[in-house]
């Protein structure tokens, strides 16, 4: 059985950095492709980072420069490193896996496996 799990959100000022932590299970950690999306109340679901198998990352222009996706194939994991954050990066973060190694999307709709999400709360 596929399972992604989320960790690593909280509260942090304005400003501040945060790191989340996706580990994934049940699955050939290097067949799949793994994205990070978020989705605030009221709004919905957007792609914030995505990474394929062999290291290409993707950032679209709300995020670039400040958010950093990365992965340690040996502990299953992926990680979101979140710098400068702002009241606006308020959400609920998802991590979601897809075999396909090679495909970078940030279209929800190519991913398959979803974890339950870890909330991010930025003060000002």
């Amino acid at each position: 059985q596929v399972q992604v799990v989320e960790s690593g959100g909280g509260l942090v000022q304005a400003g501040g950095s945060l790191r989340l932590s996706c580990t994934a299970s049940g699955l050939t950690f290097d067949d799949y492709a793994m994205g990070w999306f978020r989705q605030a109340a009221g709004k919905e679901r957007e792609g914030v980072s995505c990474i394929s198998r062999d290291g290409v990352k993707y950032y679209p222009s709300f995020v670039k420069g400040r958010f950093t996706i990365s992965q340690d194939n040996a502990k299953n994991t992926m990680y979101l490193q979140m710098n400068s954050l702002k009241p606006a990066d308020t959400a609920m973060y998802y991590c979601a896996a897809v075999p396909a190694r090679y495909l970078l999307s940030l279209a929800s709709s190519n991913y398959n496996y979803w974890g339950q999400g870890t909330q991010v709360t930025v003060s000002s």
